[in-house]
């Protein structure tokens, strides 16, 4: 058959007509899985089994004017980002992150400072850590583009996926919910002249330097966590994916989630939106989100924000209510 005559008599599907789960799905199984690849495509990270022990391997990139914005984010910043994304998709499995590799596509008229700041953020996030930048590559393009593979290290326990909540167990989060969204809309509104009070300038530090607590993937991990994932995309997109993956629902408790909001309040009086629709919609804080048997101690870092249900009805709900607000983001239907 000829290239594109498949396409004969019809108009072809682009991306922006599928979510990013729809686009997945279209692809992912023409893929060759290889012989030592227990755990593949569908979680945070896919699981590689050596004969001294297993290892997670996951990517990411950041696209500018898509991810970031150079008048709003230093090298630095965009370096931090790069490496924490990554680092939270190695700990939502409940490895230990060990290395990156970092590829960079930039123009020719990007100062060479911005590429100094770029590697001292990388630094700056992975230092602490104890985890290298061992290699990577440069190339030419129309925009800055930054790309990072990471590699983790299982150090004996099994990975957490997505797919092993059961109804009773609970449901957990560990780091922050909205914050970094609310520091991206108070970019956009100081894009627009709004001047910014300092007392919510924490905020964007937020989305420009996220936290997440790496440490608290492999404490989930020790302590049984049925299901995990990082929270990139916002609590309730994220949340759906477990529910899906598990085939269980999630139900969230606005009760719990309220200390969240009181946080968030300024900015979303400043925003002129609520601020639950930060808490639950809102993604890039990469916190993490796991489900841990009803009666398991919760590990220090995590708290409880809602229970697994069985699969009735919507996937996720909150209060026994589906949801009101945005479900969160996706890279091609918005």
């Amino acid at each position: 058959m000829a290239q594109g005559a498949a396409y004969a008599g019809r108009v072809p599907l682009t991306v922006a007509e599928l979510d990013e789960t729809e686009l997945i799905a279209r692809f992912a199984p023409r893929l060759p899985r290889g012989v030592r690849t227990p755990v593949g495509t569908g979680d945070d990270a896919a699981v590689l089994r050596f004969d001294r022990g297993d290892a997670v391997v996951t990517t990411d990139v950041l696209v500018e004017d898509h991810h970031f914005r150079r008048r709003w984010s230093s090298g630095a910043d965009v370096g931090w980002r790069a490496a924490m994304q990554n680092l939270a998709d190695v700990a939502a499995m409940g490895a230990v992150p060990r290395s990156l590799v970092v590829s960079l596509v930039m123009p020719p008229d990007l100062p060479v400072d911005w590429v100094i700041d770029l590697a001292d953020g990388l630094a700056q996030a992975c230092a602490p850590h104890e985890v290298g930048v061992v290699g990577g590559d440069l190339s030419a393009g129309p925009s800055v583009m930054v790309s990072v593979t990471a590699l983790g290290e299982l150090d004996g326990v099994a990975p957490v996926l997505r797919s092993g909540a059961r109804a009773g167990d609970q449901v957990a989060c560990a780091g922050t919910l909205g914050r970094a969204a609310a520091g991206f809309a108070l970019l956009e509104l100081a894009d627009s002249g709004v001047v910014l009070p300092d007392s919510v300038k924490g905020l964007v530090g937020a989305f420009r330097r996220p936290t997440p607590p790496l440490g608290a993937g492999v404490d989930a991990a020790r302590s049984g966590a049925t299901a995990m994932l990082d929270l990139s995309d916002g609590l309730l997109r994220d949340a759906g994916r477990v529910a899906r993956a598990s085939g269980v629902g999630i139900e969230l408790s606005s009760r719990l989630l309220g200390p969240e909001a009181e946080a968030l309040q300024e900015a979303a009086e400043i925003a002129g939106i609520a601020e639950m629709d930060w808490v639950l919609g809102g993604g890039e804080d990469h916190g993490l989100l796991a489900t841990f048997p009803a009666s398991a101690a919760l590990p220090a870092e995590f708290r409880r924000i809602g229970r697994v249900r069985d699969a009735v009805g919507h996937a996720v709900t909150i209060d026994g209510e589906p949801p009101s607000v945005r479900v969160g983001w996706d890279h091609f239907s918005g």
